[in-house]
């Protein structure tokens, strides 16, 4: 039995070793994320909150207690105040002060936890300061979340559920056999393509009105609106994840890869956090990703009622990937092994 167990354990470990592309991954993967998150989230110690700064010069700035605290705080120098105020609504900025007046003036979130941490620490540095109302309706952490969980939901169901399965297609012989038939591989991808999204749009649409009846979020937008972006990116994505199923046939090369796509998206798309007041490269970065617009463009329409015009750059975006992904799959897909 021993002897047996060893050597299947044997040929296992050989098999993995004599897999270069496999084994090279395994090792340099975790490796490249490790630098890559050392690179984005290193550096000094990250700051807590963000605060918005409307000054008349930075000699206001300079002597008021509060911008002193900069540890862990971020400052953000804001020209637009209608803007800033909109971002503190919607929980891009945990605070806004306004230091061209005496007393200063500050904007915050009522919902916001760490807003309220946040005009603690002002009110200790200067009781004076007097707190006025957030213009527009303030939106709960809560409902600028909500479109994140979709969108990562949609993100996994998209790149695994294809990559996967046509992995096990070609595993098992079955696209050998289809290669037979007058089918072509633009033909073969698309049908995997409409199959995944039917069953992606099923599932969000689901939790989208499951957890809503729950939690009564926030939406102010058109659901048709909302339904054309969750279809393009949910496109975007599924084509996104072919291009590695297409040609790779290592469970354990695609599952590096597809782990190696969705690592960044989930930390720079803006799925927990707002990237306001990041580095410009690192937003520069986020831009590449599908998943960043349909976040963009679904708190949009929720959050705020965008129209068309409004998301229309992220629309864009998203259909020229799709076509793009779509295209670079069927050019390297392979029928088997």
């Amino acid at each position: 039995m021993i002897r047996r167990l060893l050597a299947v354990w044997h040929a296992r470990n050989l098999e993995f070793l004599r897999d270069r592309s496999t084994l090279i991954f395994t090792l340099v993967v975790p490796i490249a994320i490790v630098v890559g998150m050392s690179i984005v989230f290193g550096g000094p110690p990250r700051p807590l909150f963000k605060v918005g700064v409307l000054t008349a010069t930075t000699l206001d700035a300079e002597h008021h207690p509060f911008l002193a605290e900069r540890r862990y705080i971020d400052f953000v120098s804001e020209k637009d105040d209608a803007a800033a105020m909109h971002a503190v609504a919607r929980n891009q900025l945990d605070l806004l002060i306004d230091l061209r007046r005496v007393p200063v003036r500050y904007w915050v979130n009522p919902d916001s936890p760490k807003g309220y941490i946040i005009e603690k620490l002002l009110l200790q540095s200067d009781p004076q300061a007097r707190r006025e109302p957030v213009r527009g309706q303030a939106v709960r952490y809560v409902d600028w979340l909500f479109p994140g969980i979709l969108g990562m939901n949609m993100m996994f169901s998209c790149l695994f559920g294809v990559g996967y399965v046509v992995l096990r297609y070609r595993k098992s012989g079955f696209l050998k056999r289809l290669h037979a038939t007058p089918l072509t591989a633009f033909e073969f991808l698309s049908a995997q393509v409409l199959s995944r999204l039917g069953l992606t749009l099923l599932v969000t649409t689901i939790l989208y009105v499951g957890v809503g009846a729950i939690i009564h979020f926030v939406s102010a937008g058109s659901l048709a609106l909302l339904l054309l972006v969750a279809v393009l990116g949910a496109l975007s994505m599924i084509a996104f994840g072919l291009i590695i199923a297409a040609r790779f046939s290592s469970e354990e090369l695609v599952g590096g890869l597809l782990n190696f796509l969705t690592w960044p998206m989930m930390l720079l798309s803006g799925i927990w956090f707002s990237l306001e007041g990041s580095p410009r490269w690192i937003r520069l970065l986020a831009q590449l990703f599908p998943l960043t617009h349909v976040l963009d463009a679904a708190r949009a329409v929720t959050l705020d009622g965008a129209g068309m015009r409004t998301i229309g750059p992220d629309l864009a975006y998203l259909a020229l990937t799709t076509l793009v992904f779509l295209g670079l799959g069927a050019w390297s897909f392979r029928w088997r092994v």
